[in-house]
């Protein structure tokens, strides 16, 4: 079932984006080579707790950390770690915060130092997939034609989609209906309505778009270990068209 949300309860996850938005701003400024993602998780969850907001993600299915950190090749749900971020790399943060019980969720991927031409192609291409399929987010189109806007821009460019995780409705709880694929048809799936909230989130890789489950049962990676990139924001249907709550700019 999907729950559409009422205008109130809209205006409650935007001011949990707006702070998630912020955490995504000063994160710009701390990603750099010697930085451990460890080191990052923890700022975030100080930096949440002086905000009065929790991060929703730690203790669900048992999850032990504030933000999920991928770096490189690692598609999605990479654990912080006490290594650091060397020169060259990619890392995607990813976290949803709970504010006065409302949620946001967003995840960006960010150069760490000086990155490879194909590196920053790749970044550039994601976010304007991510854009690209907000775009095609307005009442009366498909959760298809935002899956269509994305795949054929990001093929066009190269890249493939990765096809095993997607975006989601979000509300009181991280995952509700309906699933956005990121990938499909025009004209499919369910009908955009006024006061639906949900996540796009693409996730491309610069070589195939299979992914393989390390032994930790949380972290995905390519299958032949090239880089992999993803951003997410957190988006409600109005009669207007889509506003995005977890807006950085």
């Amino acid at each position: 079932m999907i729950v559409l949300k009422s205008a109130r309860e809209i205006e409650n996850m935007k001011a949990a984006g707006e702070l998630l938005a912020s955490v995504h701003k000063e994160l710009r400024k701390r990603i750099k080579p010697g930085v451990t993602t460890w080191e990052i998780d923890q700022f975030v969850e100080d930096y949440l707790k002086k905000h009065g907001a929790t991060p929703e993600q730690k203790g669900y299915r048992n999850y032990q950390y504030a933000t999920c950190a991928s770096i490189n090749d690692e598609v999605c749900h990479g654990f912080p770690r006490k290594e650091v971020l060397n020169d060259g790399d990619i890392v995607t943060i990813d976290m949803v915060v709970k504010l006065n019980g409302a949620l946001a969720d967003s995840a960006w991927s960010y150069a760490v130092g000086n990155i490879s031409e194909q590196s920053q192609k790749l970044l550039d291409v994601t976010k304007e997939a991510l854009y690209r399929g907000i775009a095609a987010s307005v009442p009366g189109n498909r959760v298809g034609d935002i899956g269509h806007a994305i795949q054929s821009y990001v093929e066009a460019e190269g890249f493939s989609v990765v096809r095993e995780f997607i975006g989601h409705g979000i509300g009181s709880v991280i995952h509700e209906k309906p699933d956005i694929p990121h990938y499909g048809l025009p004209g499919k799936g369910p009908r955009l309505k006024e006061g639906m909230v949900f996540t796009i989130e693409p996730m491309v890789n610069i070589g195939e778009w299979k992914t393989k489950m390390d032994s930790n049962g949380w972290t995905a990676r390519t299958v032949d270990g090239e880089l992999s990139a993803q951003y997410e924001h957190t988006i409600a249907i109005t009669k207007d068209g889509p506003v995005i709550l977890t807006e950085q700019d």
